[in-house]
This record gives structure tokens, C-alpha cells and sequence, in this order.
């Protein structure tokens, strides 16, 4: 954005409620008013205002913001939100997403203003109403559900091209970070951070050729942890490493390419990942998660300190996450954070860092840890073993409120007495969300889906009986051969959780 544009959008962002005075000089507004029969314009105040998405893309350059924003001001049209961002997708270009109300008619007008300044756009209605606006690319805004104020989220795997907000590091670097004064390795970032900033989604994640000092520092780092993992991991984590030796390269005098590891989870358990700049805001995290996409960095902590880093790294993702996320056990605790209020979404936020992150649950008798920030940190991961006063019973309710802490170790840990109940707890925490519908993820488009109606419940349960049948039928052939398979543990799995509210308002299982 250019020098001018920052002060007339805080200008724009803290007069938006207000009635700006038309600029009668402006020939474009000139001729809307004489073509407008008076007839028209006295209906104009009683037309029903409808909620619009607007999202449009400028070139840096000085009073282009000016002349875009104009258009809204012009039309008399209340903008209720505005961000910006830097593009993705070009250099010298940024990117705007404009909420306003208007009427069918100033839509009209307020598009063809912007064609003539804007090099992008894509209008999307929050209504019953198609995309009326031939998009020049594929977005998001313009699916239209079945409820009106609903907040904007990723709906289709695509979308989170456009959920991308790196909230600290990225390519710039706070003066406390370890590599702060060194501008080989900030050079070196800000080359990682464009190989995130131009990924789109479906194309492969680009190879990364490490130096000798990065691959020294990861075999340091690597070393280390790797003698305290048979002691302190989980068994879920333990399973899958042989694996990422065999088939991504997990040595020490290797860092593992993401592209590697990405077709590894595709393959295990449908999770893929896509390279990330720095510190990424925890909408747009935990919308990844929902579509089983895991936002991975590929830079490496500073190498004068190889124990410490400020931020997520390769060693954290590679280390903590990954054999994890290759365990088929592992999503059912990916809560889905869809369309949730920012109060909600802060929740879900801490309630991931302390199990996914700083989890730990008991095995064997023995307290395990299966949270990615312990498994890669050798000194965390011994400060919380030898603390258990530090460790709590995992309450979602209780620890969904204690502090997150980034730069230092954590002031307490949760645990519970298994993998499997941690994802019980979270999915009994996610089933009190208020909401007017239910929200399904179709693996098969990957998009959501609202269940919003009884013709749309009917057809997953329909696909739902299809899938079941199958797994009768499987049943069926393994007890012919296993007399001993327990045939009413897998009924007991199906019929928990199907509950709905009687008459008398009491809750029943349904056959």
C-alpha cells in the first residue's frame, strides 16, 4: 500500500458509520443523479439494504486507494469492514476485503466504479442471490448459505488461499529473534517466506535445497530429541517413525523436503500441508486444520542457539507434528473451528495449544507426551516430566482459560488418562457450541457443508448407511473366523453420541 493509502484507510476505518458529503464535481456521480428519475430516487431510501462482500486487488502506487474508496463515497454506501494485506499472488499489489450495504442498484453502480481503478474484483452476496459479477477468480464469498450474518470462513479447500495472515515473523524479524542482526539468515527468510507467500493450494510445495549450517543445526536438535523419545513419547507418536525414515528421509544429515512428508499424510490419514511464512493468526490455523491441511514452516531456528526458538520451525513441525498427524487416531482431536464467534475461536485457539502442542495423557501407568511443542524442545520436555505438580486433569472448560505462553516454559500442563479421551472431551466441549445448524466437511469435494435442512441431513445419512453397511458386512466375515471379536463393543461405538431430545425433553439413543 502506498504512503498515502495507510492514513485515508484509518481515516475511512474510523468514519465509516458517518454520512460523507457527496462530491457533486465528480462527472460519474453527475450522471447517475440526471439518469435517475425522481420516482426512482424516492424509492431509493425504502429499498431493502442486502450485505455485501467486496474484495478487489490495486497496485502500490499513490492515490489508487483514494480513487477505489471514492466510489463507496460517491454512492452514499455505508462500509461496515475493511482489511488490506499484501497480494499473494503479485508484487507491488494489495489486496482489500470490503463489507457493505447497499441496494441492488448501487451494487450495480459501485461495480462498474470500481472496474475502471481496481485490477481484480469478485462481489459476493450474504444472500439467497447468485454471483452476478463474472469473477475473474474462483472465491469463496460468493457461496451463499442458508442463514444471513454469518461470518465469513474458508468453505472450500481453495479458500484458504485467502486465510493467510502471518501475525509475527514472517519475513520480518523482531529485534529480540536470535537471527535479528544476521542478514544471511534474514536473507534466508525472506526467500522461504516467498516460496509461502506464492504457494496455491494443489500445486507442489517447492524443494528446498538447505545449507550446510541449517542441516548442522537440525542434526543437533534432531540427536538430541530422538534419545528421549522412546522414553517419553506416545505410543501414537512412536508408530509411525520407522515409517518417516523409510519413506521421507528423517535422518540426522537430512532435513526432510515437505513436499515428501506431504504425500506421506495424503496417503495415512488425508492430511496435507502447506508451507507458511511465520507465526500464522489463529483463525486461519485452526480453519486449515478443518480441511485437514496443516499450515507448515520450512525455515530452520538460528543456529547459535539450536535449543531455542521464538517461533514454529522445521525442527517443531518435522519432530513434534508430523509423526502425529500420520496416526489415523490423531484428527478426531483436530476440532472443527467453522464459522465460530472470536470469543469461541479464542478457546479453541488455547484448548489446541495445551493438547496439541503441550498434551500429555497417561500410558502404561506412565505420564506420556504426545504435544509437538514438548517433543521438540529437549529442555520443555524435561522441565514438564520432572514437574508433575505442574500437570492437571484436562478440563476444557478450566484450561480452555489459562495463559498461553510463547518466549518461556509453560506454567502448567494437562493431562488425560489416554489419547482417546483427550478427543472425547474436545468433541463433548465442541457439541455445546450454539449454533442453528450443523456444519459437515465433504472429504469427497472438500468444501462444507451447512445441514441446515432435512432434505440435507437425509442425503449424509443416506451416504452414512452406505458406509456402515460395509463395515457389517466386514464384521460379519472376521467373527466367521474369530470367535472371540466382541461384536457389541463396535455397537456400542456406533449408537454413542446419536442422541436427540425426546418429548419430555429427556435425551434418547436411537436404534
Amino acid at each position: 500500500m502506498s504512503a498515502s493509502g495507510k492514513p485515508l484507510l484509518g481515516l475511512w476505518l474510523y468514519r465509516s458509520g458517518e454520512n460523507w458529503d457527496t462530491k457533486t464535481e465528480v462527472p460519474i456521480q453527475e450522471a447517475i443523479e440526471l439518469a435517475q428519475p425522481k420516482e426512482e430516487k424516492n424509492k431509493q431510501a425504502t429499498k431493502e439494504l442486502e450485505r455485501i462482500s467486496i474484495i478487489f486487488s490495486l497496485k502500490n502506487q499513490v492515490g489508487g486507494l483514494v480513487r477505489a474508496l471514492q466510489a463507496f463515497q460517491d454512492l452514499g454506501i455505508n462500509v461496515l469492514h475493511i482489511e488490506s494485506r499484501t497480494s499473494n499472488t503479485a508484487e507491488n499489489e494489495s489486496d482489500f476485503f470490503v463489507d457493505i450495504e447497499c441496494d441492488v442498484q448501487q451494487l450495480e453502480q459501485v461495480g462498474t466504479l470500481l472496474r475502471r481503478e481496481v485490477k481484480t474484483m469478485v462481489i459476493g452476496s450474504y444472500q439467497n442471490r447468485g454471483n452476478e459479477f463474472s469473477p475473474p477468480i474462483p472465491l469463496s464469498a460468493t457461496t451463499s448459505f442458508d442463514f444471513e450474518d454469518m461470518p465469513w470462513f474458508p468453505k472450500r479447500i481453495q479458500d484458504i488461499d485467502l486465510a493467510q495472515n502471518v501475525l509475527r515473523y514472517g519475513s520480518a524479524l523482531d529485534a529480540d529473534h536470535p537471527g535479528f542482526k544476521d542478514p544471511i539468515y534474514r536473507e534466508r527468510r525472506e526467500h522461504f517466506a516467498r516460496i509461502a507467500n506464492n504457494h496455491k493450494y494443489g500445486k507442489p510445495i517447492p524443494q528446498v535445497q538447505y545449507t550446510q549450517e541449517e542441516i548442522k543445526t537440525w542434526g543437533t536438535v534432531f540427536r538430541e530429541l530422538h534419545k528421549r523419545y522412546q522414553k517419553h513419547a506416545c505410543k501414537e507418536y512412536l508408530e509411525n517413525w520407522p515409517q518417516l525414515v523409510k519413506y521421507c528421509g528423517y535422518r540426522e544429515d537430512n532435513i526432510p523436503q515437505l513436499q515428501d512428508v506431504n504425500i506421506f499424510l495424503k496417503r495415512k490419514t488425508g492430511f496435507q500441508l502447506r508451507p507458511v511464512a511465520g507465526y500464522l493468526s489463529p483463525r486461519d490455523f485452526l480453519s486449515g486444520l478443518a480441511f485437514r491441511l496443516f499450515h507448515c514452516t520450512q525455515y530452520i531456528r538460528h543456529s547459535s542457539d539450536p535449543f531455542y526458538t521464538p517461533e514454529p520451525d522445521c525442527c517443531h513441525e518435522l519432530l513434534g507434528h508430523m509423526p502425529l498427524l500420520a496416526n489415523p487416531k490423531v484428527p478426531g482431536i483436530l476440532y472443527k473451528s467453522w464459522c465460530l464467534t472470536n470469543n469461541l475461536r479464542y478457546c479453541f485457539g488455547q484448548l489446541y495449544f495445551f493438547t496439541i502442542e503441550f498434551g500429555l495423557c497417561k500410558q502404561n501407568g506412565e505420564m506420556k507426551v504426545y504435544g509437538a511443542g514438548l517433543l521438540s524442545s529437549v529442555a520443555e520436555l524435561e522441565y514438564a516430566i520432572s514437574h508433575p505438580e505442574k500437570i492437571s486433569r484436562f478440563d476444557p472448560n478450566v484450561t480452555c482459560k489459562q495463559e498461553c505462553i510463547i518466549t518461556s516454559y509453560q506454567l502448567g500442563y494437562w493431562y488425560t488418562d489416554s489419547f482417546e479421551e483427550a478427543k472425547e472431551k474436545m468433541r463433548a466441549y465442541a457439541e455445546g457450541i450454539q449454533r442453528p445448524f450443523g456444519i459437515r466437511y465433504n472429504p469427497y469435494t472438500q468444501s462444507v457443508e451447512a445441514l441446515s435442512n432435512e432434505q440435507k441431513i437425509e442425503a449424509v445419512v443416506s451416504e452414512l448407511r452406505g458406509d456402515l453397511c460395509i463395515v457389517n458386512s466386514a464384521l460379519k466375515k472376521i467373527s466367521e473366523r474369530d470367535a472371540n471379536l466382541d461384536i457389541h463393543r463396535f455397537d456400542d461405538l456406533l449408537r454413542t453420541g446419536l442422541k436427540i431430545q425426546g418429548e419430555e425433553g429427556d435425551e434418547t439413543t436411537q436404534e
